[in-house]
């Protein structure tokens, strides 16, 4: 039976087709496991079979959402997915890998859905970038898959700038300005086949933050074999690797020294001038002890700010019967309540979703509201 109190986090890894996912999928699981902790996993695919899903270990709990995307064809099928998941396995914390075609904010919209009805929390959104593949499409600068990925980099927590390897030293300043043009305060990290201590992701916050503060300096390529000079730059030592690239299927490629002696120093420099904040976020979703005011919670989201475009919940108030039960939504400043009777238990629930939401400004709002009492008592 699960904890009463125990809040399961979510965690999306999103990225256009072929950026890297399944690949950073792996080392993440790999890396729960070595913690002992249980790990469950969502994986969409477009199509009828799950190729991807054959490289994850057969022990781990995993669902297949296949044949639609979750943002959009199949993403009624999303919370129920996560609500089984939750109750049949009782993981320590879900991964799921979207679609490389997946809307993310409608992303964002259908997994915070769950959380009305289980106790889960959206607690970070992975990106993915394919660093040449982004500055392939800026140089045209239209069509839809460009404006996809950009959608995806402004939604993004923590942004993997992935393949750097095939990035010439003059387009690291470009890749930076594309990113921090549409997100400015996300965590952004340099990887080569997405080789990064997946305990930088973790979502843990007291453990996380501080490890992405340290380690956000540098290009991170643990796993491949490295010379450092004398002055800190990053050799490859002669060896062959394997992109995930479609294309490069199959081509081996060397660097020499003068090469990677000016290729990391660049990529140094990219990720010592990033700069990120982990007190904005995307969704915040809060869990209430009890009822509440009717009266100072539409109060509380009358003044919510215009970065908060859309809210849910469900809830309890203080000065309604004590059996009811109500349904909130917003979008767009307008809200709507729908009296329920929940056929199942159901926590006592409120989700924020939009751009740089201040998540210790709300949570001490919340956490006000609910050491209020009611106006009528």
């Amino acid at each position: 039976m699960n904890e009463t109190n125990k809040v399961t986090p979510i965690v999306v890894i999103s990225g256009f087709l072929g950026s890297g996912k399944t690949t950073l999928l792996t080392k993440w699981i790999e890396y729960y496991k070595s913690k002992d902790q249980q790990v469950a996993v969502i994986m969409n695919e477009l199509g009828d079979v799950n190729l991807d899903g054959l490289m994850i270990d057969e022990n781990i709990p995993m669902a297949e959402m296949l044949s639609g995307c979750i943002c959009c064809t199949i993403r009624g099928d999303l919370s129920f997915t996560i609500m089984e998941l939750v109750e049949k396995e009782d993981p320590d914390i879900i991964l799921i890998e979207s679609t490389g075609a997946a809307n993310p904010l409608e992303l964002i919209d259908g997994v915070t859905e769950a959380s009305l009805y289980s106790k889960i929390h959206l607690q970070r959104v992975v990106i993915i970038v394919d660093g040449p593949h982004l500055l392939e499409l800026a140089a045209k600068g239209v069509g839809k898959t460009y404006k996809l990925m950009l959608e995806q980099i402004r939604c993004a927590d923590i942004i993997l700038l992935n393949k750097l390897d095939m990035v010439e030293s003059n387009e690291y300043a470009e890749l930076q300005r594309i990113v921090r043009d549409h997100n400015s305060t996300a965590s952004l990290i340099g990887t080569i086949q997405c080789d990064i201590d997946p305990a930088l992701l973790d979502p843990d916050p007291e453990d996380a933050v501080i490890q992405l503060g340290h380690e956000s300096d540098h290009i991170h390529k643990s796993n491949h074999e490295h010379k450092h000079d004398e002055v800190g730059h990053v050799q490859e030592s002669d060896h062959h690797h394997k992109h995930d690239h479609v294309q490069e299927s199959g081509h081996h490629h060397k660097h020499d020294h003068a090469q990677d002696s000016e290729h990391h120093h660049a990529h140094e420099l990219l990720i010592s001038h990033t700069h990120h904040s982990h007190d904005h976020v995307m969704v915040y979703t809060h869990y209430f002890a009890g009822a509440v005011d009717s009266v100072r919670f539409e109060q509380f989201i009358g003044e919510l700010p215009h970065s908060v475009y859309r809210a849910k919940g469900v809830l309890r108030f203080t000065d309604t019967p004590a059996d009811s039960r109500f349904l909130f939504q917003y979008a767009y400043r307008e809200t709507d309540y729908l009296r329920i009777t929940p056929k199942k238990e159901t926590p006592d629930v409120l989700v924020l979703i939009g751009e740089h939401i201040p998540k210790a400004e709300i949570k001490s709002l919340l956490e006000e509201l609910e050491r209020q009492p009611s106006e009528y008592i």
